[in-house]
């Protein structure tokens, strides 16, 4: 009997351990900083433009020039992902066609367990402009504190090159019109 109990506490520490082993990770909070994201230098020379990125390899969020970056994290499977692709579309759509956004505010997104090839069939279907990432592997994904899906963050670049998350919520942006002038706050700070 005092074997059994033996054996069943050593198989109730192998499957609990797991549990607290790995740190946790919290979702970015406002006025924190993202954690060091890595995103592969797109190959494509209009995205590249966009991100003010060169070379080759990988950069990270803060790199891009811009003053305010917004990042959306999706997934190919997420029905309110899908369901909020027209909305950030036309948000990207306002920011472009106004001369005191468009250079100064960048949207990238981040398609979480989604291969190159369903980031792609992603963009195509909701017919998404702005640079969407890979992260199959979830290594973004678990960086951000696994975050549902769709996740909104926005940070600001600071004069001093460093930047402060203003923005990070779950769930669709209701209101593109307010979000632009909470983005515009951020710009006259």
């Amino acid at each position: 009997m005092k074997n059994l109990w033996i054996m069943l506490s050593i198989i109730a520490y192998i499957l609990v351990l797991p549990a607290f082993s790995a740190a946790e990770v919290a979702p970015p909070a406002e006025g924190g900083k993202l954690p060091d994201i890595r995103l592969p230098i797109p190959s494509d020379a209009g995205y590249r433009s966009y991100l003010s990125v060169k070379g080759e390899g990988t950069f990270s969020i803060p790199q891009i020039k811009a003053s305010v970056i917004i990042i959306e994290i999706f997934s190919m499977y997420c029905p309110h992902c899908q369901k909020e692709a027209p909305s950030i579309n036309d948000l990207y759509a306002k920011i472009q066609s106004s001369e005191k956004l468009k250079d100064k505010v960048k949207i990238v997104g981040i398609g979480v367990g989604n291969s190159p090839f369903e980031v792609e069939y992603f963009k195509k279907t909701y017919s998404v402009q702005f640079p969407l990432f890979p992260d199959g592997d979830f290594v973004v994904h678990k960086q951000l504190g696994e975050v549902r899906t769709p996740y909104f963050i926005g940070i600001k670049i600071l004069k001093d090159g460093s930047h402060a998350i203003f923005y990070s919520k779950l769930g669709p942006i209701a209101d593109n019109a307010g979000f632009l002038k909470v983005i515009q706050t951020q710009l006259n700070k």
